[in-house]
């Protein structure tokens, strides 16, 4: 072997070291060995070498477990975001025999089981509910960390410090879920429907995760989903079968989805309190908060938001420009108006909406305004038929875990 072919695997050989330590191992460096994980931390792989398959370009939050975020000049160039530019916030690792990639699991076929208060229960394997009838609609998936690091300028809330762009907005395509849960005859005290995936713990301490939805919600809109934008549902997305609730935060849409249980009472699993809360009263900027059902909600349905696409922030830019960017909520009732500011508020315009395909969807908005030489904030908010809108100051919902960002958005720019 010539000397130059022995660098090249030695060099490949020090890159998956690198990688394995990076993806498998970070967790344990923090503890044990504080400085090699400030090391390991500043050799961050790119987005596409921790997921087969994605855009080098995504914001890689975290590497294990993998969080990656899409930055709004690649979000704002399509109407569906495609899955190679789609956000990853994945609790736990895929499941056993399964790869992180954006290609569909190789699986001979997935079962869900439905237990619970129901009078029969089902298996269900995947190839079945292909051939019942299906439903497709578009749809925001949004984190509920989204926007986290707006909370952080008040003050420092714990977890990946998300902007814009732990969000999407997809076509999903499955079997409703109410046809398959009328099927198993539901019981009189069932109130809720607890899902589960086959993704495992990263630990053996560590709690799996779950999630509960009202039943009237699940009856009403929640699908069975094996396709996304008109494929096999990724991997790393959830595939082959993703429990998919419109409206609701993407921690609900359960990936990998195999165990369905009705119940008269939300589950208690740390995933359901005291993570993915929110206080039901405002609480003072920075403190600490005991979680408790009574005390606090489960991060459900979504807030009434939009956020601004372009310009972009510290974008110079000069006279006439166009504002334009995405507006939703959790399809409750149709986003109404989205309106612009360029002078902190004083006055507003309105701009030009495009509506969605379904409910769900994203609403893509536009406006040409004059802005005044200087630096300068163009500021954006939408209401809906409810009369929900979005408050100018943050702050007045900060909580400790950085819960449902949807203040005002603002982008500082350079008006030469």
């Amino acid at each position: 072997m010539q000397e130059q072919e022995k660098e090249v695997l030695l060099q490949e050989s020090m890159d998956r070291r690198k990688f394995l330590r990076l993806s498998g191992a970070a967790a344990t460096m923090v503890g044990v060995f504080p400085s090699v994980f400030q090391f390991a931390q500043a050799q961050t792989p790119t987005a596409d070498a921790l997921v087969a398959g994605k855009d080098p370009g995504l914001i890689v939050r975290n590497a294990n477990p993998i969080e990656l975020e899409t930055p709004v000049t690649l979000l704002r160039q399509h109407r569906f975001t495609p899955k190679n530019i789609m956000y990853i916030r994945n609790n736990q690792p895929v499941p056993p025999g399964m790869a992180n990639t954006t290609d569909p699991p190789k699986v001979d076929d997935w079962i869900v089981e439905v237990t619970g208060l129901v009078d029969k229960p089902l298996t269900l394997r995947l190839s079945q509910l292909k051939n019942l009838p299906a439903t497709e609609f578009e749809m925001v998936l949004q984190c509920s960390g989204n926007g986290r690091s707006f909370f952080s300028k008040y003050a420092r809330a714990s977890g990946a410090q998300w902007e814009r762009g732990s969000l999407a907005n997809v076509r999903w395509k499955g079997v409703k879920l109410a046809t398959l849960l009328q099927d198993a005859g539901i019981k009189a005290e069932a109130r809720f429907l607890t899902a589960e995936g086959a993704d495992q713990p990263a630990s053996a301490t560590a709690a799996d995760i779950e999630r509960s939805i009202p039943l009237a919600d699940v009856l009403a809109n929640a699908i069975l989903a094996y396709e996304m934008n008109g494929e096999p549902l990724p991997t790393v997305h959830g595939g082959p079968l993703r429990l998919v609730i419109p409206g609701y935060y993407g921690i609900n849409n359960i990936k990998w989805v195999n165990k369905l249980r009705l119940e008269a009472a939300p589950s208690n699993n740390n995933t359901m309190i005291p993570r993915y809360r929110v206080p039901n009263n405002p609480i003072a900027v920075g403190s600490s908060f005991q979680f408790t059902l009574e005390n606090s909600r489960p991060n459900w349905k979504q807030n009434v938001k939009a956020i601004i696409f372009s310009p972009t922030e510290g974008e110079a830019v000069s006279g006439i420009i166009e504002v334009r960017g995405a507006a939703w909520n959790d399809g409750a009732a149709p986003i109404t108006s989205v309106e612009v500011s360029t002078n902190g508020g004083r006055s507003w315009q309105t701009a030009n909406l495009e509506k969605p395909s379904s409910p769900y969807g994203w609403y893509l908005w536009r406006l040409r305004v004059l802005v005044a030489a200087g630096d300068t904030e163009v500021w954006a908010r939408a209401t809906d038929a409810l009369g929900r809108s979005q408050p100018i100051d943050g702050a007045i919902f900060w909580n400790p875990n950085g819960y449902e960002w949807n203040a005002v958005d603002k982008v500082k720019i350079k008006v030469g």
